[in-house]
């Protein structure tokens, strides 16, 4: 499958509201596909926003809640279903689904999701990726994984020869806030006192400046958000202990364009993005998953993968009810 959707490299304001179709301007289409959607209140809310609700209808597209208190198979029918549920018991509904109604596409697989339940398995395999000299080069942060005895990190992160500032976050995705909780220690004696399992990872300046890299399907969309400041040496030397921050890179961090230096604000090239998109996209056997991309700061083409989550925000992403549906409609044709 060739990634040959559009890629767009706007600077956005994702604090802006977008104005929906309204329903009075397109008269909706006969109902073509019904998306059986299973997805918690919170995402429900993010994603099937009204804007997105009124423009499948349009299209003829139905979103239909499951209800998990029957029987799925008692359920639809369904062209496709949606879903970001966690649970071993929510995945064996899933896979016990598929194995009746092959001709339903399910988004995204389980056994594919769970590759990104864990952040050391999710970033190892962009470790293996390779690119021409030309485009750029990619690659993961050093990590290392404390899983049992906190009071082994001091040793442990002198063995793996890691440096501080070391960013610290849970081992295990599982959707919770908790799970998405970062922090940043700046030696690594601070260290013994979190709760594992939890992942290091070097910190590497960057400007500020995090690429959020949205995918759906073959379309890539990227925007700029704020992240955590660099950190020059003589900060270092007059700074010790654990420190917590919030999610940094949510919408409302939006970067304006005009406030960066360009050499800080240039987003990725789009040939890196098409290759690493259609590799992950392969790799992983995912359709619905965004990149964590920073670009080191003083380099014009080193770049650093340093999360991959499924199922992201897409309702803070700009035009994102028009991507989908589209998606949704080559979905559905591609099988014809």
């Amino acid at each position: 499958m060739k990634l040959q959707g559009p890629i767009s490299h706007p600077c956005v304001d994702d604090g802006k509201k977008e104005e929906g179709i309204q329903s009075s301007e397109i008269s909706p289409a006969p109902v073509r596909i019904v998306v059986g959607y299973a997805l918690t209140s919170k995402k429900t809310k993010s994603f099937l926003q009204p804007k997105l609700i009124r423009l499948a209808r349009n299209k003829g597209i139905e979103f239909v809640a499951i209800d998990l208190k029957r029987p799925l198979s008692e359920q639809g029918p369904f062209n496709i279903i949606l879903h970001k549920l966690a649970g071993k018991e929510w995945s064996e509904v899933i896979e016990d689904y598929q194995r009746t109604h092959s001709e339903v596409t399910v988004l995204d697989p389980p056994n594919a999701i769970q590759q990104l339940r864990n952040r050391q398995s999710m970033l190892e395999v962009v470790a293996d990726l390779k690119f021409p000299d030309n485009y750029g080069k990619v690659c993961i942060p050093k990590q290392l994984v404390i899983s049992k005895d906190p009071t082994s990190v001091p040793d442990e992160v002198t063995k793996a020869g890691l440096r501080v500032p070391l960013v610290v976050k849970p081992l295990v995705v599982d959707g919770s806030a908790k799970s998405h909780e970062l922090f940043l220690a700046y030696d690594q004696f601070s260290l013994s006192g979190l709760e594992a399992p939890i992942i290091l990872q070097e910190f590497i300046n960057h400007g500020g400046v995090l690429f959020k890299v949205f995918i759906i399907g073959e379309s890539i969309k990227v925007v700029r958000r704020r992240s955590l400041p660099d950190l020059t040496k003589n900060e270092l030397s007059k700074m010790s202990g654990v420190f917590h921050f919030p999610r940094v890179s949510c919408a409302a961090a939006s970067v304006d364009c005009d406030d960066l230096d360009p050499s800080v604000s240039e987003l990725p090239p789009h040939h890196l993005l098409e290759v690493l998109a259609r590799e992950l996209h392969h790799r992983l056997g995912l359709q619905l998953f965004n990149l964590d991309v920073i670009r080191e700061n003083g380099s014009e083409d080193l770049y650093y993968v340093i999360d991959i989550n499924y199922f992201p925000g897409y309702g803070k992403m700009p035009e994102y009810e028009h991507i989908f549906t589209d998606f949704l409609l080559n979905l559905m044709q591609n099988k014809l």
